[in-house]
């Protein structure tokens, strides 16, 4: 936007007191090559035309309608928060968490510093979803904790990592290793854990002519797939004594999860559906129950099944799909999809956009055509410029969360914080050592 628009003036508000949301808070902490992306946000942030508003909350502190009675154009980038939920009993069972939670407690959230996962109690951890964010969750199980104490990992996850019991961790699909839905270079990270024992069941390797076809057209699915497959082949039979252990497990539905019986409210295990792949379409096969089941034990499981956008007050959105409905980053009025009602002013870029899908990088095509909507918009005169309609703006905004005595944090504010962070983290030679709470955050923010 700054860039598009030499006149046009950018805040950027966040309920967190921090910025660079899922880059500080869901890139994993030995991923630090990812968060030099910080770099670039930081320059934008620090552009004389923009200003960030961070500790402030959209729909408490300001109401959506009051955002647009101040701006001329108000962009929602608030991502997926929520977790979709599958649905079958014993859901709600303790040593069940989603990953987005578990994400948020070893990455210092302040919203998952009280998750306390209880890695103590049980060896076996059972993450339902072969996504990059499973693979995340499982590596950071799995991962030596010498390695994981040189990151910024939260240092209550990394005393928790390095009293913990889990030995071994089942990543568990409902459809085949075609069909596995992370990246290769996540996966090969993973398999290049050092001493750790892969097992794969090599008659899951089988490919039928519609996975022939999938691998054929697809150069990602094709390349995981090669990688499992060596995987497979090259393993042991057996793990040594004491050594860590990653099962691959496809085709298995959770059917209900197991109470451990003791009146405890525990999950003691999940009971799984075997599955087939059906084809539906051409390239696109789903994963049906065949009516055989099979119990797996373990104390924690990770549900890792996608994350869902929540609504707030007067915006439009699909809770089908967990977006809000939109052309090329332009508002509906409603659900229906008529593209002649639009919402002036409104547009929506990220995964509260198009779901909850795709890297940073997806992020940033995703960011441009909303842009080029605006400026669309801009110079047509949909959006009417400042000279002729102003707006209070910035000075609006400031006005009345002083009014309601909301203590915005600015960006000098966040590089106090920043400053901090990276001091605590030099006392114990890693990058930085993360604030956790927001007692924390805005204690030193306000220094």
């Amino acid at each position: 936007m700054l860039k598009a628009h030499q006149g046009a003036e950018v805040d950027i508000i966040d309920r967190l007191p921090t910025p660079f949301g899922l880059v500080r808070s869901g890139v994993a902490p030995d991923h630090p090559e990812t968060k030099i992306v910080m770099n670039q946000f930081s320059k934008a942030a620090q552009h004389e035309r923009c200003s960030f508003f961070g500790n402030v909350t959209l729909g408490s502190s300001v109401s959506l309608s009051e955002l647009r009675e101040l701006y001329h154009v108000v962009v929602l980038a608030y991502g997926a928060e929520s977790d979709r939920a599958l649905g079958i009993p014993g859901e709600y069972l303790s040593g069940i968490h989603s990953a987005r939670e578990f994400v948020w407690w070893y990455n210092g959230h302040p919203d998952g510093k009280n998750l306390s996962p209880d890695l103590k109690s049980t060896d076996t951890a059972v993450i339902l979803g072969q996504g990059n964010v499973a693979l995340d969750v499982a590596r950071i199980l799995l991962q030596s904790t010498s390695v994981l104490a040189t990151t910024d990992i939260a240092s209550h996850a990394l005393e928790a990592l390095e009293q913990s019991s889990i030995r071994k961790v089942y990543l568990v699909g409902r459809r085949g290793p075609a069909q596995a839905a992370c990246t290769a270079k996540e996966l090969r990270e993973i398999l290049g854990i050092k001493d750790l024992y892969i097992h794969i069941n090599e008659v899951d390797l089988h490919k039928s002519p519609e996975d022939e076809e999938v691998l054929k057209n697809n150069r990602i699915h094709r390349r995981v797939y090669e990688l499992l497959s060596k995987a497979a082949t090259s393993a042991p039979s057996h793990p040594s004594s004491n050594q860590h252990e990653l099962h691959f497990v496809f085709f298995r539905k959770p059917d209900r999860f197991l109470d451990s019986g003791e009146g405890s409210g525990r999950v003691a295990g999940v009971h799984f559906e075997k599955t087939i792949l059906k084809a539906v379409g051409p390239g696109k096969q789903i994963a049906v129950g065949t009516g055989s089941y099979e119990d797996l034990d373990c104390g924690l499981v990770l549900k890792s099944i996608g994350y869902k956008s929540v609504s707030v007050d007067g915006l439009p959105f699909d809770h089908e799909k967990g977006v809000v409905p939109n052309i090329k980053g332009r508002v509906l009025v409603e659900t229906s999809g008529d593209p002649t009602q639009l919402e002036k002013g409104l547009y929506v870029c990220g995964w509260l956009k198009r779901g909850p899908t795709g890297i940073i990088a997806t992020n940033l095509y995703c960011a441009e055509e909303t842009v080029a909507s605006i400026s669309e918009d801009v110079h047509q005169g949909e959006i009417a410029p400042a000279s002729t309609l102003p707006k209070p703006g910035r000075q609006g905004l400031l006005q009345l969360l002083d009014n309601r005595d909301v203590r915005a944090v600015p960006f000098s504010a966040w590089e106090k914080i920043d400053s901090e962070e990276r001091r605590l983290g030099n006392l114990r030679s890693k990058p930085r050592e993360k604030l956790t709470t927001y007692e924390n955050l805005l204690k030193v923010a306000t220094e």
